[in-house]
């Protein structure tokens, strides 16, 4: 094909604003689909995707209209994977701007029109569900133009639904978005393709979406990773309709995929470069980075003989899933388990939920937290990515936690609430602005303080209007401490947190009697305390079951009762000195749910 008639684009938009809806409607249309195979959400494959109603994995598929070849990304839209998002769209020339025409601009469209616009691509602004009653086209067409600078009439309205206005979206691709441009100082004497996104098959290894930007890249061909140095060959090439169709090679300007002998996404991750080993690019494609994960938990299995295959079956997600990094934890209390890193909490409740359905596994999953760099005394830097793992005090000359930079787009009404909740959580507002009817608030917080539930404070506070999006900043050096829990006077390490020291105290307390909630009563006195450095700062008593001794003893001294109360306590403290105290699984993730 000419590279004049290939176009390359991707739908970017706020969760649930119909991306995925969009692509079934441009499948249908376009013959690529027939009606008879179409399913709602059809390049979502994964059931989480379906039940979700989001986009986990990316998606390329290719389609011919009127002569052109339509090379269509669909993008994930959650903040967690911003940085494949990022990848997609260098993967582009051109974006559709799906946005809701009832909910409009949400925090995740800025994010992601800031991301093509940084990309230099060419976006085209579509209003979805106009066909709703709750739609307001007027407002939110005014909140789009005030976003992109456009005029009313460059604005598609639509309804992925129905399909109305869908047709006229083809058009727009063909006349809007430029074709592949020649960089002829490489395309002749040098291949370079963009990993934009990758995962294994137990079948056949590790299979890439790429995007050609120089060069060819013919079946069997050996390639090379420029950012991990990786080796391969390129067992087959070929594009997606949505299926596998295997070709000969891949063009410059073309989008389509490589079946590689690489054993994990580890050799060829999402960003780096692919080239040919015979001649090598001398230089990879911008925006590569390694991401790394900064949400950590552990996940146990509910009986220690079920270990192995926890530890199996995360090895073979992590295939699959680069930024899935993992490491074996061992604990007094929930025995061996792993320590999980994510790149945030949809991505970790992704990943429980694959091990639990796919892999059949119960699982115990601790309170997430994020990691910090701790400065020692000796001039040594460490990373730790639990609590636990904290060294000796006495040891520490700093600890520094990571900030985030943040969004909130709601109604104006609700600017007041949202400023107060970020305060609450030690944010720091930096600027305030109006589009229309909706205010953005930028802020910076601590990111530990927004992992339990901050996005549920935030829709119950806006009466689920409010629309959330942030990027990791940096790390600063905070006055943190860890908080330490004793159940019946024995440590347990798994309940362990770091903390503001301004805020331990308070957080002591209410975990505690979150604990004596969750925990059951024993045959003996169970305390619940929470301590700083060894010095308690919180506590509660779980009251013993009380067998009654003195039944069948009628009548005699009253000291002879006293006598078998005295033991029945004396036996008491000992089963508390020694007992071992059932704890529930729920008071693992206590934090989660905090008032």
């Amino acid at each position: 094909m000419n590279q004049d008639h290939i176009r390359n684009f991707c739908i970017i938009a706020h969760i649930d604003h119909g991306k995925s809806t969009l692509a079934d409607r441009l499948l249908e249309l376009t013959g690529t689909v027939e009606k008879r195979n179409m399913k709602a959400q059809l390049l979502d494959k994964m059931d989480l995707e379906r039940e979700k109603g989001i986009t986990i994995k990316l998606a390329p598929v290719r389609m011919n209209y009127k002569g052109f070849e339509l090379n269509l990304i669909d993008t994930p839209g959650h903040v967690d994977f911003s940085y494949e998002v990022s990848r997609s769209l260098q993967a582009c020339e051109g974006a559709l701007l799906v946005v809701d025409a009832s909910q409009g601009i949400q925090a995740q469209t800025l994010a992601n029109v800031y991301l093509a616009i940084a990309a230099n691509l060419t976006i085209v602004p579509v209003l979805n569900k106009i066909d709703l009653p709750a739609a307001d086209v007027e407002r939110v067409s005014r909140e789009v133009i005030s976003l992109l600078g456009c005029k009313q009439e460059d604005i598609l309205m639509i309804s992925a639904k129905t399909g109305q206005g869908v047709d006229e979206v083809l058009e727009h691709i063909i006349t809007d978005i430029p074709a592949p441009a020649v960089k002829t100082e490489f395309s002749r004497t040098e291949t370079r393709a963009l990993i934009f996104d990758s995962y294994y098959d137990d079948y056949r290894g590790v299979i890439l979406y790429v995007r050609l930007f120089d060069g060819a890249i013919t079946k069997n061909d050996q390639i090379q990773m420029i950012a991990t140095g990786a080796q391969g060959i390129a067992l087959e090439v070929g594009t997606l309709s949505p299926e596998m169709r295997p070709g000969q090679e891949l063009k410059t300007g073309e989008i389509g995929y490589i079946v590689t002998n690489l054993k994990s996404t580890r050799e060829a991750r999402v960003g780096d470069t692919v080239t040919l080993l015979r001649q090598p690019a001398s230089e990879a494609l911008p925006g590569y980075r390694h991401v790394q994960p900064f949400v950590y938990a552990g996940f146990f299995p509910e009986s220690n003989e079920y270990y192995l295959e926890l530890k199996d079956a995360v090895e073979k997600l992590s295939l699959s899933d680069s930024a899935l990094q993992f490491e074996p934890e061992n604990s007094p209390v929930l025995g061996f388990g792993v320590r999980i890193g994510f790149l945030g909490l949809l991505h970790m409740d992704i990943i429980r939920e694959r091990l639990e359905r796919e892999y059949n596994l119960d699982l115990v999953i601790t309170n997430p937290s994020t990691d910090y760099q701790v400065s020692l005394v000796n001039g040594e830097d460490i990373d730790i990515k639990s609590a636990a793992d904290l060294p000796d005090p006495t040891h520490i000359a700093e600890i520094r936690e990571p900030w985030i930079k943040g969004e909130i787009i709601v109604p104006q009404i609700y600017v007041g609430p949202v400023i107060q909740l970020i305060s609450s959580k030690r944010g720091l507002q930096t600027n305030l602005s109006y589009v229309d009817e909706q205010a953005l608030v930028s802020f910076e917080a601590p990111l530990a303080n927004l992992l339990t539930d901050f996005y549920d404070q935030l829709k119950s506070i806006t009466s689920g209007y409010g629309s959330f999006n942030y990027e990791l900043d940096d790390y600063r050096a905070e006055d943190l401490v860890k908080v330490d829990f004793y159940v019946a006077g024995e440590i347990v390490g798994a309940l362990s947190v770091m903390a503001h020291r301004s805020e331990a105290q308070k957080l002591g307390r209410e975990t505690v009697a979150k604990l004596k909630e969750v925990i059951p009563r024993q045959n003996f006195q169970v305390s619940l305390q929470a301590g700083i450095n060894g010095r308690f700062i919180a506590r509660e008593d779980i009251s013993a079951y009380r067998k009654d001794v003195t039944t069948g003893l009628y009548g005699g001294d009253v000291s002879r009762k006293k006598k078998v109360l005295a033991k029945q306590a004396k036996g008491k403290k000992r089963m508390k000195r020694f007992g071992k105290v059932d704890i529930p699984s729920e008071a693992f993730t206590i934090m989660l749910k905090r008032d």
